[in-house]
């Protein structure tokens, strides 16, 4: 149980940061093998169209904030630092990103991204009230000296 959370933690946090690394050009340029997006601007057109329902202006704060919640939620799980509440809320925004993908593109692209795998990934783990090799552990130790 203790290396399967470790697990969950480590693979949602690594899809969390690889998607920012892509949106900022880490993982190449805008149309070659490694990048979905390859750039901001890219992403930003992509997240506009996930949020058709918004006006444009608003659409790019919600560009924004996804990368922030996905930076800091990914560093949390990587830590384990409230390990809980970053499981049940990266469980929440994977959700929130698998519905407004099915309205946008069709239930289809959320299975080739596994957005509800990763969801329920999430859950399962927020599920649990002890997170061995997290610093959630190490604090509560410290609180019992």
């Amino acid at each position: 149980m203790m290396y399967s959370q470790f697990f969950v933690r480590l693979a949602v946090a690594t899809a969390f940061l690889s998607a920012v690394a892509d949106r900022l050009g880490f993982w190449g340029a805008p149309g070659t093998a490694n990048a979905s997006w390859g750039n901001w601007a890219n992403f930003v057109a992509y997240s506009d169209q996930l949020n058709f329902f918004v006006p444009a202006s608003i659409g790019s704060l919600l560009a924004i904030g996804a990368t922030i919640l996905e930076v800091v939620l990914a560093l949390l799980l990587l830590i384990g630092y409230r390990t809980r509440f970053a499981a049940l809320s990266s469980g929440i925004l994977l959700t929130v990103f698998a519905l407004t993908m099915t309205l946008s593109f069709g239930i289809k692209v959320t299975f080739n991204y596994s957005v509800w795998v990763g969801a329920s990934a999430c859950f399962l783990l927020g599920s649990y009230r002890d997170f061995p090799f997290s610093f959630d552990r190490l604090m509560k130790k410290n609180q019992k000296k």
